[in-house]
């Protein structure tokens, strides 16, 4: 069986002042297009409003964009399937693809080709979205490389069910016969919940994966190191072993099993020897996961908010980051600095004082992005919220919750200023990171 990967970009990233540049869409198109200005994404307003506006774009489409769809899809296979799937999406009024038609459940040769040639026009609708994401996300990362600026992705290690991926490649995933979960990914208890996470994504099934050489896995790693100058692997303790949920149970009634380990990497390395890689080595973490990341020679992460949270001298304080290092203040799942040292209790703020050192007016915030970016880390990162001095009002995701504040953080316009640039340059020069 061909495995048959989707790696499709969102579309809310599309940016439609471009579309109405290349007179798609017009001034009123674009009014509706605008929300609101705050630091919050309006998700819902994007749902309601993105898909009809776009599609009004393409009703003035050039012959010279139509050869431009139909050349992208020629280049890139999966375009064609992925555009069906949204398409039969559609038709199904959003039911998950488990719910369909068996037929079409089943991915029968005959029933997908007649559900291409009845549903034409939203297949070439969703390639030509495709089309014009990745023709923005090329522009836009030129542009950037240009200035100096190189760009770090997220691979995110598990898919979602109801997901094209999952659909053309059922027999990777741990799924029964009704193609439901049999079990799911997640994390037993941790700094971040007592009781666990249950993410409720369907686990893989690495043998069949290791017997189709890794295909799936390679091919979503190569796409992204294609679109990014660097690739952060999320939660690489799962190739190592990773937390099996039975799917009805709780995530404190799951177990740890065996994941593909060093032979999964070593498939990778021969596809992609120079791949730019970030393991994002956070959570449970045992001997076999550090002899995992030293076999593999990527960097790890270092994270300051997890220095202060114990007496421990452990591997997130920075005089214990190496060449290697990732360090990080936090990530986007901690508190923003300003809400993390704002919780934190006396006697921690006092370790932090008597770490950080602040100099005569300088903020606890401020000395942590100093530590952070005077350290030895080869690479040093911290949240755009951490810069402007944000507090957890602006927190990018909060795990194992569900509410309206999760991954909805975005700039405001203006906040970009000149004094912030300076900042920013004055830090790096003190360092040497120019």
């Amino acid at each position: 069986m061909v495995t048959n990967c989707k790696i499709a970009g969102n579309i809310y990233f599309i940016d439609p002042e471009i579309l109405y540049e290349k007179k798609l869409l017009t001034e009123n198109d674009l009014k509706e297009c605008r929300s609101n200005d705050k630091y919050v994404t309006d998700y819902d307003f994007l749902h309601e409003t993105r898909e009809d506006v776009f599609r009004r774009a393409l009703l003035h489409i050039t012959d010279e964009i139509r050869v431009g769809v139909q050349k992208f899809c020629t280049e890139n296979p999966w375009v064609k399937d992925y555009a069906l799937y949204c398409a039969l999406k559609k038709k199904y009024e959003d039911l998950p693809w488990w719910e369909w038609d068996s037929a079409l459940m089943l991915r029968e040769e005959k029933a997908l080709c007649e559900s291409e040639k009845e549903l034409c026009e939203d297949v070439f609708f969703y390639s030509f979205l495709q089309y014009e994401f990745f023709t923005q996300w090329k522009a836009m990362k030129e542009y950037a490389n240009k200035k100096g600026i190189s760009i770090i992705g997220d691979m995110p290690i598990y898919l979602a069910h109801d997901s094209a991926d999952v659909w053309a490649n059922p027999h990777l995933f741990s799924l029964d016969k009704s193609m439901h979960l049999t079990r799911c990914a997640g994390v037993p208890p941790d700094y971040f919940c007592e009781e666990g996470q249950k993410w409720g994504n369907p686990l893989y099934n690495w043998e069949n994966l290791k017997c189709e050489g890794y295909s799936l896995w390679i091919k979503r790693l190569g796409h992204a190191l294609s679109m990014y100058d660097a690739v952060r692997i999320d939660h690489f303790r799962a190739f190592s072993a990773y937390w099996s949920i039975p799917a009805e149970e709780k995530a404190t009634m799951g177990h740890w099993e065996k994941g593909p380990g060093i032979e999964f990497f070593d498939a990778l390395k021969k596809e992609y020897p120079d791949a730019n890689i970030i393991a994002e080595d956070l959570g449970d973490i045992d001997d076999d996961v550090r002899e995992l990341l030293k076999k593999t020679g990527f960097p790890g992460m270092g994270v300051m908010q997890f220095a202060f949270i114990t007496d421990d001298d452990t591997p997130h304080l920075p005089h214990n980051y190496t060449r290697k290092t990732i360090g990080y203040t936090g990530t986007h799942d901690n508190e923003t600095l300003r809400g993390f040292i704002e919780a934190s209790p006396a006697h921690r703020i006092d370790f932090m004082e008597r770490y950080l050192a602040p100099k005569d007016g300088e903020t606890l915030n401020d000395a942590f992005l100093r530590a952070a970016w005077g350290s030895v880390s080869n690479i040093a990162i911290a949240p755009i919220q951490d810069f402007l001095g944000l507090g957890n009002e602006a927190r990018m995701n909060t795990p194992s919750t569900v509410n309206d504040r999760n991954w909805r953080f975005r700039i405001k316009n203006g906040v970009l200023t000149p004094d912030l640039s300076e900042k920013l340059l004055s830090l790096n020069r003190e360092n040497n990171r120019i």
